[in-house]
């Protein structure tokens, strides 16, 4: 097998295509949450905070304040791959949230988005940032210290 058959059809943790696709996936997906969903709900206005309390949450402002963060500041850990499956975990669960209680009684199609952003972050939580994460530079010093 050539070379180049070899890497087209690599896989596991020393795949360059897999640690380059988590890169891509971190990044594109992590940039549009911080910027396309979490910086508009900073900080949390009355609508989002009333919405937040009908959703059933107890200290809805308190709630409100972090889904956005975790829209916001999750995103951008991810496009970071720092700290990656924590904030995969907390964009899961915003996700969650949106797709099976805020956007429960929508069409599929409303529901979407959330879904396609909760997938991508089960994703990550199972496969972690990759090679070309800040996670696996902070790996690397501690194993050598």
């Amino acid at each position: 097998m050539s070379g180049l058959t070899q890497k087209m059809f690599a896989s596991g943790e020393n795949s360059l295509g897999a640690d380059l696709g988590l890169l891509v996936l971190r990044v594109s997906v992590g940039l549009a949450m911080a910027f396309g969903h979490g910086l508009g709900k900073l900080p949390p206005s009355a609508g989002f905070v009333s919405k937040t309390g009908e959703l059933g949450f107890p200290a809805p402002e308190v709630f409100a304040w972090l889904a956005a963060l975790s829209e916001f500041g999750g995103g951008l850990l991810l496009a970071l791959g720092l700290l990656t499956r924590p904030a995969a975990a907390a964009v899961l669960f915003t996700m969650g949230v949106a797709f099976f209680l805020a956007h429960a009684g929508d069409a599929f199609g409303d529901r979407e988005l959330s879904y396609a952003y909760g997938s991508a972050a089960i994703a990550l939580l199972l496969a972690g940032g990759g090679r070309y994460s800040l996670d696996a530079i902070v790996g690397r010093r501690l194993r050598r210290a």
